[in-house]
């Protein structure tokens, strides 16, 4: 079975990149070179320790559960944060519960995802953290343009529509923007792109056709809980629930 070694090789390349990017970034002085290299670090210790749990978790129905909850919780607080502060960020669970729960029991509940904690482990994750981009970029789009076209709402306003539709009226169209990654990665694939759980397939010892069904459900899957996401986000950063800065005065 062909995959990556795990060598000091690897772990020296790594760094390297690791190094590589931050360098770029300090050069560059795009404000993110520390940042980069905690990222990398965090990473490394994170997916130490998942793949400790994962295998301690598989084989325990509620372990199982219990790690989806984590992410999801994760998932929804990272996700608030990048739109707003406080208890408000806390709304972004609603998104991204509604995202990835129902397209997450239409995959189980028809088989096409078979219940075993090895693949409804990693299932979860992906949707969770398509959900958590999505609702992200959503909402801080959403808000922006709330914030720089505040006089085209009170215009609304004036005009008589609701505090919502006026808000929707003018940050709907660029939070929808927020779609934009998922589609490009779905209409490239193959052409452009080889996702992750098409490459791991391959690397795990799939045939190149099994690699390419589970990829094709995995992207269909995520384009669907991404548009229930940012639907959601819109809506609630229009009533001003995400926060309080997107609701009209």
């Amino acid at each position: 079975m062909s995959t990556i070694a795990v060598s000091p090789v690897t772990v020296a390349v790594v760094v390297l990149i690791a190094f590589a990017g931050a360098a770029v970034a300090l050069l560059g002085r795009l404000g993110h070179a520390r940042a980069v290299l905690t990222a990398c670090l965090r990473a490394a210790v994170q997916l130490g320790a998942v793949s400790l749990i994962i295998v301690w978790a598989v084989g325990r129905p509620f372990a199982v559960a219990a790690f989806v909850l984590v992410m999801y919780g994760v998932a929804s607080l990272t996700a608030g944060r990048r739109i707003t502060s406080g208890r408000a960020a806390w709304w972004a669970a609603v998104p991204v519960g509604a995202g990835t729960l129902p397209i997450f029991l239409i995959l189980v509940a028809t088989g096409t995802v078979p219940p075993e904690g090895i693949v409804l482990i990693p299932v979860a994750g992906i949707l969770l953290g398509g959900c958590l981009t999505a609702t992200a970029l959503a909402g801080r789009r959403a808000v922006d343009e709330l914030t720089q076209r505040r006089g085209e709402v009170e215009a609304a306003l004036a005009l008589g529509f609701s505090d919502r539709d006026a808000a929707l009226e003018i940050c709907r169209p660029a939070a929808a923007h927020a779609l934009v990654p998922a589609l490009d990665q779905t209409r490239t694939v193959g052409l452009v792109t080889l996702p992750g759980a098409f490459v791991g397939m391959l690397l795990g010892g799939a045939s190149p056709l099994q690699a390419g069904v589970v990829q094709l459900v995995v992207l269909v899957a995520l384009l669907a809980a991404e548009a229930v996401a940012v639907l959601l986000t819109v809506e609630l950063v229009a009533r001003g629930r995400l926060t309080e800065a997107s609701r009209p005065s």
